[in-house]
């Protein structure tokens, strides 16, 4: 009790160093629908974010929607002066931007990974999020206690335009423009990939949109989302209300469950492709199995962590075997895209993340309608919630994915591989 009486209580005295900044009078409700714009620019440029990088490259796409990110985050603290309006269409322009990130790293890796190394490559590649995450919430509470939370936009934000500097200059579109790479690697990779890539102009929108197996991506990614977008917008508030931590400890121990996040895609990604390629795992088996993992696993420790009452580290510990399981859905259906479809890896991420987007948008709105008082009742409710739409969309990828390249990917001079 004495620690509760410490934290987080408003007729305490400040923590000194501390510095308040300038705050907001928005209710729960309004503080959903700030944290939800975003993805409603996200959303937007999905599709067309795929499809354009399966025609002109990712390279130039994914540069300048993180420029046009950066950009806007700068602007982010005098959008909140002019008001909810002002800083609700700043975030969805935000999210326009982000938006075409996915789609165009599925398509350029759609022409550098290996089949045998895709979960290994993809995994490291994707693992970069989390780790952002890692670093970003702790230096965000760092910076948001020493100095004011306006530095946390300006300077994310000057690391989004220093970022696009580097990647303009020192990335290439594919193995055949990669101006130092060995021959014996650029011919490696090629050859691996001759089988699977198809010189069709036309994209085969209609085959696609019937495929079961892309469904089946489709219902894990909305399902995987739900949890995830909820735990990454809440998880701070409730370790603020129910844990009571401050925002130091708050930072910190908001990013831990990421940090384990990260570790687990790395080793999972090694895992994956030993599997297949040692082991002789077929590639389906080895979707299932560690999308099985990484969504029933997270969904059992998420409901834990909201059972277990005043434990904090026991509710942190829970917390972060959840996210850390998660992990494993890097190396499940998450670039299952790649096994079905290589050459339209970047539509069917857009089709699939424009489903998964949905739970951004929607699932913190609904949460902060559920913690209106912020109990530990509340929270069971949107802990629970989370954990069934896993479950169920864990089973029903299991039931209905593939590991094989499908016909309608291929053109009359391709086979079926695995």
């Amino acid at each position: 009790m004495a620690r509760r009486a410490q934290l987080g209580r408003p007729s305490c005295r400040a923590p000194r160093g501390w510095k308040p900044g300038k705050r907001y009078q928005w209710d729960a409700e309004t503080q959903g629908w700030i944290l939800g714009s975003f993805f409603y620019g996200y959303i937007i440029t999905q599709i067309p974010g795929g499809y354009i990088a399966s025609k002109v490259g990712g390279k130039l796409l994914l540069g300048f929607g993180i420029l046009g990110t950066a950009i806007f985050t700068l602007f982010t603290p005098i959008a909140a002066d002019f008001g909810v309006g002002a800083l609700i269409v700043l975030r969805a322009l935000e999210g326009l931007g982000e938006g075409v990130t996915f789609p165009a790293m599925h398509a350029m890796w759609s022409s550098w990974a290996p089949p045998l190394e895709r979960s290994k490559l993809l995994s490291i590649s994707y693992a970069g999020a989390q780790l952002g995450t890692v670093i970003s919430l702790p230096l965000s509470g760092i910076i948001c206690f020493y100095m004011d939370w306006t530095y946390v936009f300006y300077l994310f934000g000057i690391v989004g335009i220093i970022w696009f500097i580097l990647w303009i200059f020192l990335v290439s579109e594919t193995p055949e423009t990669h101006k130092t790479i060995s021959h014996h690697e650029k011919e490696y990779i090629l050859s691996s990939l001759k089988n699977q890539l198809s010189s069709q102009k036309s994209v085969p929108w209609i085959p696609m949109l019937k495929s079961l197996p892309l469904g089946a991506i489709v219902v894990a990614h909305f399902s995987y989302n739900w949890t995830f977008y909820t735990l990454l917008t809440l998880l701070p508030t409730y370790m603020k209300e129910i844990l009571r931590f401050n925002v130091q400890e708050n930072g910190l121990l908001s990013a831990l469950p990421y940090f384990g996040c990260w570790l687990c895609m790395i080793l999972s990604g090694q895992a994956a492709d030993n599997l297949r390629a040692k082991w002789n795992y077929s590639t389906i088996c080895v979707r299932r199995v560690f999308s099985l993992i990484g969504m029933i696993g997270p969904a059992v420790f998420l409901v834990a962590a909201g059972f277990i009452g005043c434990d904090y580290s026991l509710a942190v510990a829970f917390l972060t075997i959840s996210t850390t399981l998660g992990g494993f859905c890097s190396s499940g259906f998450s670039i299952n895209h790649l096994d079905i479809a290589p050459s339209y890896a970047g539509i069917l991420l857009g089709i699939t993340n424009t489903f998964a987007t949905i739970p951004g948008m929607v699932g913190p709105v609904i949460a902060k309608s559920l913690t209106a008082n912020n109990t530990i009742r509340e929270w069971q409710t949107v802990f629970c919630i989370a954990a069934a739409i896993n479950v169920s969309g864990a089973i029903f990828f299991s039931l209905f994915a593939k590991g094989e390249v499908q016909n309608w990917a291929l053109d009359d001079r391709h086979g079926h591989r695995n």
